[in-house]
């Protein structure tokens, strides 16, 4: 992987744990020559990603919509920012620039981004691993609630298990560069075809 998006928090939550544990993933990426691409905010996680992905000597692109531009939130010492119009030019090229996606503690906005980028993945649109640190347990509820999903038939287990969970950012990144995706015979027959 050259480069991940990380989803996270616009801010920075109660604890400064959370601060910490962005600053820290951003550092991990850059350790293993991993580019960040990210929404380009200046605000709590999203900044400290980016900052720890700086500090540890790699490359960091912020996609932002102008509007947020505009109300003085776009991150300043990037390596390379891209305006754009809506919400959704930014998800879809966030995403075209990254071989792979981290969900960290957030809200609404990640957990939007997260399942979009499950949805595109279960369709076969995104073909990367899609990893979800699951720091201190926060993620645990809907954890058990994908389970429940599964139980009453709205998910499939193969899907269920397109979301990569580990507690910690090694481990995560160990597991999203061994994954493999399992191309399906449609797939493979669509790839035949275009040849």
């Amino acid at each position: 992987m050259k480069s991940i998006v990380v989803y996270c928090g616009s801010n920075a939550g109660k604890r400064p744990e959370y601060l910490q544990l962005a600053t820290e993933v951003g550092l991990a990426m850059a350790k293993r020559g991993i580019n960040l691409v990210y929404g380009g905010g200046n605000l709590g996680l999203m900044r400290a990603v980016a900052d720890g992905t700086l500090a540890g000597g790699a490359q960091v692109t912020g996609i932002i919509p102008n509007f947020l531009a505009e109300l003085e939130v776009a991150h300043q010492t990037l390596t390379e920012i891209h305006f754009v119009d809506t919400m959704h030019e930014r998800k879809a090229k966030m995403v075209s620039l990254s071989d792979g996606v981290i969900n960290l503690p957030g809200g609404y906005g990640t957990l939007d981004e997260m399942f979009e980028i499950l949805a595109w993945a279960q369709l076969k649109i995104f073909h990367g691993p899609v990893g979800l640190l699951n720091y201190n347990g926060f993620y645990n509820n809907l954890l058990a609630h994908m389970e429940v999903m599964v139980e009453e038939g709205f998910l499939k287990p193969e899907n269920r298990d397109l979301l990569i969970v580990a507690d910690n950012i090694e481990e995560l990144l160990d597991k999203m560069q061994a994954f493999e995706r399992k191309e399906s015979k449609l797939e493979l027959k669509n790839i035949q075809r275009e040849k």
